[in-house]
């Protein structure tokens, strides 16, 4: 799932955010990339729900899905 997010601005974000969704699922692949606000999540497990719910309880804000 691709995620679009805001409030991300450099790698201390991406440290969050990555931990954010490992706490979930520690073998999730998590890619961020701050110049589009996208977060791509590869997991068998974890849904968009708890996804987008990891993300805004880290203080970063879903904006949408990215397709």
């Amino acid at each position: 799932m691709k995620l679009i997010v805001d409030n991300m601005s450099c790698q201390h974000c991406v440290t969050t955010i990555i931990n954010a969704i490992n706490n979930i699922d520690p073998q999730a692949k998590v890619t961020v990339d701050l110049a589009k606000h996208e977060v791509d999540i590869e997991s068998s497990i974890i849904s968009q729900e708890a996804a987008i719910t990891a993300i805004n309880e880290a203080g970063y804000e879903f904006v949408e899905i990215a397709y």
